[in-house]
């Protein structure tokens, strides 16, 4: 009986460890191409520089964009009070 409960937990194991090769190897995978995809994106904006484009601002365009419209309003709003708070409008 003994011998059995062994190979019972020697078949789990290596069901486990399999499963587990299978979860980290699927993380590499997708590692991989999360770097493919940053460089695809770098290679946007060195383009989009190459063309005289200001990659400062295409960055905040994208993140702005990503956004709600009423959060942007409310944020500018707040940045034109504080600007001329200081002079600077």
């Amino acid at each position: 009986m003994m011998e059995d409960e062994d190979t019972k937990a020697e078949a789990n194991y290596r069901v486990t460890a399999g499963e587990l090769r299978a979860f980290v190897e699927r993380y590499e995978r997708l590692e991989a191409e999360k770097k493919d995809i940053a460089d695809q994106q770098k290679e946007v904006m060195a383009e989009a520089k190459g063309r005289g484009y200001d990659v400062k601002v295409l960055r905040k365009i994208v993140a702005l964009r990503k956004r709600e419209p009423n959060d942007i309003a409310e944020e500018e709003a707040v940045l034109d009070m504080y600007k001329e708070a200081l002079g600077m409008s």
